[in-house]
């Protein structure tokens, strides 16, 4: 029986490509999150170059129980792994799913990166799943998470409030945000126009 979401390569136009994560993609990975010191965001669940072999493990287990595919982020103008992104929270009766676990390298952020990552990830949602809508959701408190999906052009859907407890013992307030099929050619739009002032 086939999967709704299969572990397939995404490739956008100019900026990335994207591959489905293996074991092999961990050395690549923990000098992507050394970029930046991601892992001392304490609402984040990116890696830091220590925990990367777990983080990949995680990711992993998460992805084969709900049927989702982790990718890599590979920037296509020098081959470097600049970050991760997934699609998980699969849905296939219902056709939704969530994108998330994102994280970039410093030298990825204010470029094209992450708006084609976003495009292409899209579009296989959209235009190949047949998804009626996607999901995003982050931390209350990481406001450029919220400010980047805002600018893609999700809708707020509400605020889950206490919706998890963290390790560290505090209660993460979980934003939620959704484009939905009708809205598709719209936030394509708007995200081919900002990748011509990346260009």
């Amino acid at each position: 029986m086939s999967r709704f979401v299969e572990p397939v390569t995404l490739t956008g136009a100019q900026w990335v490509s994207l591959e489905p994560l293996h074991d092999s993609h961990i050395p690549e990975l923990a000098a992507a999150a050394a970029d930046g010191s991601l892992g001392e965001l304490w609402f984040t669940s990116a890696p830091s170059p220590e925990t990367a072999a777990a983080w990949v493990s995680r990711m992993q287990t998460m992805q084969a129980s709900d049927d989702g595919v982790t990718y890599v982020i590979r920037r296509r103008t020098d081959g470097v792994v600049v970050g991760s992104s997934s699609l998980f929270h699969v849905d296939a009766a219902n056709r939704r799913l969530e994108i998330g676990h994102t994280w970039y390298s410093a030298s990825a952020r204010r470029t094209g990166v992450n708006t084609e990552t976003k495009l292409v990830m899209l579009s296989h949602a959209f235009d190949q799943l047949g998804c009626v809508a996607v999901e995003f959701r982050t931390h209350f408190f990481n406001r450029g998470s919220r400010a980047a999906i805002e600018r893609l052009g999700a809708k707020l859907d509400g605020v889950l409030r206490s919706h998890q407890l963290l390790a560290d013992g505090s209660r993460r307030d979980t934003v939620v945000y959704s484009i939905l099929d009708i809205e598709w050619p719209a936030v394509r739009n708007n995200l081919t126009f900002q990748l011509r002032r990346h260009s």
